[in-house]
């Protein structure tokens, strides 16, 4: 009775269609909500109709950038779901535009209609970091904030999956060249999670967990330095290469000219990043701002990622995968 109950509940997603859009749509359409999707492509986002019920995953258009389209996209809506946000800068696709402004012009819509908000961010959002990205990621929590004040912020670490963009990404450079960069000497901490334990905390906010305008920072239970995390791909897909330390410096000056690849493997701006460790705060953890304010266990990147990395292990021998 509870999820046909949801139904009447609109929850409108925006930047729905990404890597933790995906999950967390799937945990949303399953506890009967209706979603809608807000995305700058909506023909693009036909992978999310599955996940639901016919009728009940709807995706349309809308871009940060204006917010004519964003208060479209939240008419009506009962929450509102910010997870927009980019890694690296392209033509209009600014982080100021879109992690500031767009948040702002979210939260706007939000206030606009009564609904409530939940805003994504990042851990290392920080207004006083030499990275741009963390900059903005920060002003973007700041403006929500002061639109709605009873939002909810969250900042996940890293975040792992089937489809993540950190270790596919570092399995397939591993696959392909016989060196791998330690940026500053590998030492940077992180604390990466589950996208599902994320997507799931997330629609636990929904129905109503998680305190009015406090921030959560959600981490998995292990803190790895960025060299483990090499070792732990390379141990995965039981491929052996040399880990060489990169100074700061010198990944800045390649980053300089890497950046303007169509999918950059490293800019200017993420060396920065990589200066600060990436693991829930002290502060966090003795509050109880974590996963376990969700009464949610953290799952292990042990028990997840080599399901979906088999594919580049050198047998290329199927050895299982995350249904």
């Amino acid at each position: 009775m509870a999820v046909q109950s949801n139904i009447e509940t609109l929850i409108t997603v925006f930047g729905g269609s990404g890597f933790l859009g995906r999950h967390l749509v799937r945990a949303l359409a399953k506890r009967g909500y209706r979603i809608r999707v807000a995305v700058r492509r909506p023909e693009l986002a036909g992978h999310l109709q599955p996940l639901g019920r016919v009728g009940q995953i709807h995706a349309v258009q809308a871009n940060v950038r204006y917010s004519r389209s964003v208060e479209a996209a939240a008419r009506d809506a009962d929450v509102v779901i910010n997870l927009t946000g980019i890694l690296y800068e392209r033509g209009r696709q600014l982080f100021d535009t879109v992690q500031t402004f767009g948040a702002e012009a979210v939260a706007l819509a939000a206030a606009a209609y009564g609904a409530r908000l939940i805003h994504v961010s990042a851990l290392g959002a920080d207004e006083n970091s030499t990275s741009h990205y963390a900059q903005s990621k920060a002003t973007g929590e700041n403006a929500a904030l002061a639109a709605v004040p009873s939002a909810v912020v969250l900042r996940p670490s890293i975040m792992f999956g089937p489809e993540d963009d950190f270790f596919n990404r570092f399995a397939a450079m591993a696959r392909l060249l016989p060196v791998l960069p330690l940026i500053g000497g590998g030492h940077t901490r992180f604390q990466p999670v589950f996208v599902g334990d994320v997507a799931t905390a997330i629609a636990d906010m929904v129905e109503g967990k998680g305190k009015a305008g406090t921030t959560y920072e959600f981490g998995g239970p292990e803190v790895r330095s960025f060299k483990q995390l090499m070792e732990f791909v390379l141990a995965t897909i039981e491929r052996r290469r040399l880990l060489l330390p990169l100074p700061f410096v010198l990944a800045r000056f390649k980053a300089q000219f890497l950046q303007f690849l169509p999918k950059p493997p490293l800019t200017p701006d993420q060396v920065e990043l990589l200066k600060s460790d990436n693991v829930v705060s002290a502060e966090a953890t003795r509050e109880g701002r974590t996963l376990d304010a969700f009464g949610i266990v953290p799952t292990s990147m042990e028990t997840i990622v080599p399901s979906y990395l088999w594919r580049f292990r050198k047998t290329g021998q199927f050895r299982g995968r995350v249904a």
